[in-house]
């Protein structure tokens, strides 16, 4: 398959211009059950983009919110049994109403407990499955060898395991590393930029997730809606960057250049 190359510009591409003005102008409502160390960068990233940010966790409440949010994020980070619950009746609600969601199988694989929690989701069918070049070999049913939540392997060792995920799914599946990858199982598209830094901030490969969800929320078709959020993380992670000397400066400069993405253009 062709990789054309995607959101490695200078200036971003007027379609991604065009998705983030629609994005602040509807303000849609993401929901996000999601690890607990990457929770507030999330919820930024959601605010930067302009979309709104719920971390609603309660197993008793989840019937009554999931109808409300515009998209939901299943991120599987910090799991616990309790959470696992909330996870799949989240899921299995936001199918049934046709609520559009990003699964992303954190540290799948190794684990027991998130391997069978993954696979029950996936079958599920989310919209968009995102994970690292391990995690998306583990979902295939490959030995992804990875540490936790890292990847060992180069997403690009993982791209015909997306192409599978993205059959079983019939939706997009995303691999991420220094290069993204898009696939709906038929296209297959590359999303070089971003930043040597944007892995060493705890909850970036997480908030991507969110991104794509409000993209989600915003009504863009699936495969649009993972391509523009990692072009958008790729051109601002460019940007933060070429001014930050660490991650703790890299991570402000990051939510300063998403949210002035598109400003003035």
């Amino acid at each position: 398959m062709p990789l054309p190359p995607y959101g490695a510009a200078r200036r971003p591409e007027p379609e991604i211009l065009q998705a983030l003005a629609r994005a602040r102008k509807l303000v849609p409502l993401v929901h996000c059950l999601t690890a607990s160390v990457a929770r507030e960068l999330m919820a930024n990233v959601v605010l930067a983009l302009g979309g709104s940010p719920a971390m609603i966790a309660a197993d008793e409440e989840i019937e009554q919110f999931v109808p409300l949010a515009d998209a939901l994020v299943i991120n599987l980070g910090s799991l616990s049994s309790a959470g696992a619950q909330s996870m799949r009746r989240a899921a299995a609600l936001a199918s049934s109403l046709r609520k559009p969601w990003l699964f992303d199988p954190a540290a799948v694989g190794a684990l027991s407990l998130r391997t069978e929690l993954a696979r029950d989701l996936l079958a599920l069918r989310p919209d968009i499955v995102k994970g690292n070049a391990s995690e998306i070999l583990a979902l295939a049913g490959e030995d992804g060898k990875g540490r936790c939540a890292d990847a060992t392997v180069e997403a690009e060792l993982a791209l015909e395991a997306a192409g599978r995920v993205a059959g079983r799914t019939g939706r997009v599946t995303m691999v991420t590393g220094a290069t993204d990858y898009v696939t709906d199982g038929l296209r297959l598209m590359s999303v070089p930029g971003g930043h040597p830094l944007m892995s060493r901030v705890t909850g970036t490969g997480c908030a991507l997730g969110a991104a794509a969800a409000v993209f989600l929320g915003a009504g863009l078709p699936l495969f649009r809606a993972a391509v523009t959020a990692s072009a958008v993380f790729a051109f601002a992670g460019a940007k933060a960057g070429e001014e930050a000397r660490g991650p703790g400066g890299f991570a402000a400069a990051f939510l300063d250049q998403l949210y002035l993405l598109g400003e003035g253009s």
